[in-house]
Parts: C-alpha cells; sequence; structure tokens
C-alpha cells in the first residue's frame, strides 16, 4: 500500500531554512552521494510530490531551469498537488492545485500502484496541518549537523504533544543522520 511520507532536511536545532525565505545554504552540508542516491530512491518510488504554495513556487523555479540531472528528470516529470487558496494556475508540467489537500492526497494514495508513495517536501505549514489530519505515515528527516540559530522551524509550537515511533536512523559519512518516524496514533 501506498504512504504519505514528509521528508526534508533540518538543523540540529529544527529550522528547515535560514531567517529568509529559501535561506537554504546549510543543506550544502548534509548533500552528498549517500543523500543524492536517497533522492533518487525517491524518484523512483514516488507516485506523486505534494507542496505548499511557497515551496512549489520556489521548486518549480529551481527544478525547471536547473542543470540536467536524474533528479531534474523525476522532479519535473512526476505528478505534482499543490495546496493552495491563491493560486489559479500551474505553470510546472503535470501539477494541480486544490484547496482541499487531504481529500486529494487519500485520492492518490487510493490511485498509488503498490510501493508508490506520496512525498511531501518543505511546506512545514502544510506538513503540521497533514499530521494533525492523520494522514501521514511517515516523517523522515535529514539531520544535519549544524545549528542556525534563527530561521524557520519545521515543526510548529504546539497545544499538546504529538510522539513519533523510530522506526530507522542511518548515519552518512558527512555526519547527517536521517531519521524514519511514524506518528504514534492517539487512541
Amino acid at each position: 500500500m501506498s504512504k504519505v511520507i514528509i521528508w526534508n532536511l533540518v538543523s540540529l536545532d529544527g529550522y528547515f531554512e535560514g531567517e529568509k525565505k529559501w535561506d537554504l545554504d546549510f543543506h550544502n552540508h548534509g548533500w552528498g552521494e549517500e543523500l543524492e542516491k536517497l533522492s533518487k530512491g525517491f524518484g523512483a518510488s514516488a507516485a506523486c510530490l505534494v507542496f505548499g504554495r511557497i515551496t512549489y513556487e520556489g521548486m518549480r523555479d529551481y527544478w525547471t531551469t536547473a542543470e540536467e540531472s536524474e533528479i531534474k528528470t523525476f522532479m519535473n516529470a512526476l505528478p505534482k498537488l499543490v495546496a493552495s487558496r491563491t493560486l489559479n494556475q500551474a505553470n510546472w508540467n503535470n501539477t494541480r492545485i486544490t484547496d482541499r489537500i487531504v481529500e486529494e492526497i487519500r485520492i492518490e494514495k487510493q490511485k498509488a500502484e503498490p510501493g508508490k508513495d506520496i512525498y511531501i517536501f518543505g511546506s512545514a505549514d502544510l506538513s503540521d496541518s497533514l499530521l494533525e489530519a492523520e494522514i501521514v505515515d511517515e516523517v523522515m528527516l535529514a539531520l544535519v549537523p549544524g545549528q542556525l540559530g534563527k530561521g524557520t522551524p519545521f515543526f510548529k509550537k504546539r497545544e499538546h504533544t504529538r510522539m513519533f515511533r523510530l522506526l530507522e536512523a542511518n548515519p552518512l559519512k558527512n555526519g547527517t543522520l536521517v531519521l524514519r518516524y511514524e506518528p504514534a496514533r492517539q487512541d
């Protein structure tokens, strides 16, 4: 069965970007052959990519002009869903915009071929709302061994505790730690 997986790189102190939007310089410290191989695996196993509007716009601008690579090929070819109340049209191939993202992800999950997963990239606010909706099966984080001190936290402040169960911890040669969790369901 298909899974809904959140994927992001975060600093040791929990930020997924620096002070300014798209301040992702710390990603360069986490990136390497091992993370590239993992990313290529996402492309092979992805049924659909999901973004919030801001992440979509940045990813679209980057991947439509990036140098040719295997990752560029799958990023441009894969179906994409964008959660937005303000975008009126998609100008990245194979993209649909919706203001009913939870319902659309459920439909994509049912349609997906066995072993093909739905990946949410970036999009901290969207990730938080999907965790609240209990539609997420896994959270994968590449914990980059650096402290930003300030920026945009990946996890938002909460009124109640949300627990996760560790599925896998994979240390990379460059010190990045790839962590896979599943949300602990509240009974």
